[in-house]
């Protein structure tokens, strides 16, 4: 089964998934052991990880990607890309749907900012015009078929922040005709109350995606609640990040005073990296090393 099947049997079903977001490989093998069943590579997080600056569309097209092939490779659940604005214009948004399906990746998310794109929930977010939004998805769904010509697959995340500097209505007639297009997945960012939250997942049945960043904009409702509004998805794209950040300046303050609190034991730190994994593995050959 490719990772874009068993994305499309997840969604298929009753529940609302939690999905912790990631920002590399070995955070990706984290949310895996401990039986997620899907992640997504946090634009916010793999920012400031990969480059150590802000999700402000600082990293180019080659940089997500290889960051999403580098993540796809270490694990075997599906894995959502952030594919920003499409890196350009339709041509280019074709170009990075298909980037992100050869990169492993199960669905890709492309959305309407103006770029350079900024965090959902940060100030200063701008929309493009109706029209090329509706492109940039049109484009997407379009290199989405291709690929399906070619016996490949991805499944289309279409984002709108036109809630933010338009309201909720324009919101919610672009995300409706995102659905018209072929968009497989919604995600209507950044709504500030519950009841905006209901109007979003009753304009379509496809699957809708919840945005929870603590601290921000949206309300942070329990996992039953995000599934009585309709959610399919609840992604944390910053609880991953934020716990490791404060992890290491804990312990970095600590060391100062000749303590490391809280440290993961080095036999469980090397079993969750594979050490032992690939000792078994490589036992396999210890007779042609030891003829050499």
């Amino acid at each position: 089964m490719t990772q874009a099947a068993k994305l499309r049997a997840l969604l298929a079903e009753d529940r609302c998934h939690i999905m912790p977001c990631c920002f590399d490989a070995l955070s990706a093998k984290l949310i895996a052991q401990e039986g997620y069943d899907l992640t997504f590579m946090s634009g916010f997080a793999t920012s400031a990880s990969r480059i150590g600056e802000p999700d402000l569309g600082l990293m180019s097209y080659g940089e997500v990607v290889d960051q999403a092939r580098n993540i796809a490779d270490a694990v075997n659940i599906p894995l959502i890309g952030d594919g920003d604005t499409g890196y350009g214009n339709a041509m280019n948004v074709k170009r990075t749907v298909k980037g992100f399906a050869r990169a492993g990746c199960a669905a890709v998310m492309i959305e309407d900012q103006l770029a350079p794109k900024r965090c959902g929930h940060t100030p200063g977010k701008a929309v493009v015009g109706r029209g090329e939004a509706f492109d940039r998805i049109r484009a997407a769904v379009d290199a989405r078929e291709e690929l399906r010509s070619q016996g490949s697959d991805i499944l289309i995340l279409a984002r709108t922040d036109a809630r933010h500097e338009h309201g909720l209505p324009e919101a919610l007639a672009r995300a409706e005709e995102f659905a018209k297009l072929g968009a497989d997945i919604l995600f209507v960012e950044a709504p500030r109350s519950e009841a905006e939250m209901r109007e979003i997942c009753a304009i379509s049945s496809l699957p809708h995606m919840a945005n929870i960043v603590e601290g921000g904009e949206t309300p942070d409702l329990s996992n039953e609640a995000l599934k009585d509004i309709g959610y399919s998805i609840a992604a944390y794209p910053l609880s991953l990040m934020a716990s490791a950040m404060q992890a290491m300046v804990s312990c970095l303050q600590a060391m100062r005073e000749d303590s490391r609190p809280g440290l993961m034991a080095f036999s469980e730190l090397r079993e969750r990296i594979g050490f032992e994994d690939y000792y078994e593995a490589s036992a396999r050959y210890a007779s042609s090393a030891r003829e050499t």
